[in-house]
């Protein structure tokens, strides 16, 4: 069963969030349409028995009801979230883990550094350390050891690290600290 079960990462849905429409994320003639596209892209990549780490600001809405309904139709056996600047609200939803800071994790036999803010160095990354962030909305772009997860780099939707990996194998960017050290 457990080959059956997929991790997945993603940071900044903003739901609820009107105001992320006004410069973010234009297009949208409604919050309610933002999400409705967010939910329909996470449970068409999140499977129930998955997991998902959510690097922050799951949401920033007043509506503790409307947050509630929202996190229970998501996919995923296990939410993680680790504490973005926009989650004041969102702890009272039933996640599985809540981290604040940095959360460090391995996957695959990979050591991942996860936080929703992007950082120019993190532990072990001489060692191959892999550090994924949000918060950033796709504008700060990823190296061959950090990443973007947010919806806007993903097209709306959680991301799987074989995609990550994928993504970095691409960049020729190495990590600031690393270059600086050589």
């Amino acid at each position: 069963m457990e080959a059956d079960m997929a991790t997945f990462f993603t940071a900044d849905t903003h739901f609820g969030h009107a105001g992320i429409l006004h410069g973010l994320r234009p297009g949208f003639a409604s919050i309610e349409e933002h999400d409705e596209l967010l939910i329909e892209a996470w449970n068409a990549t999140v499977r129930p028995n998955d997991t998902v780490y959510h690097l922050g600001d799951f949401s920033l809405s007043k509506d503790a009801a409307y947050l509630e309904r929202t996190f229970r139709r998501l996919n995923g056996r296990r939410k993680v979230l680790v504490v973005g600047n926009h989650d004041k609200r969102n702890r009272h939803l039933p996640w599985a883990e809540q981290h604040e800071g940095i959360h460090e994790i391995s996957i695959e036999h990979r050591h991942l550094i996860l936080c929703h803010y992007p950082m120019r160095s993190w532990p072990r990354a001489f060692r191959g350390s892999l550090h994924l962030y949000g918060h950033t909305h796709g504008l700060l772009p990823g190296t061959t050891q950090s990443q973007d997860v947010g919806v806007d780099v993903w097209s709306y939707r959680p991301v799987s690290l074989d995609e990550i990996l994928e993504r970095m194998a691409s960049s020729d960017t190495q990590p600031e600290e690393r270059v600086l050290t050589r």
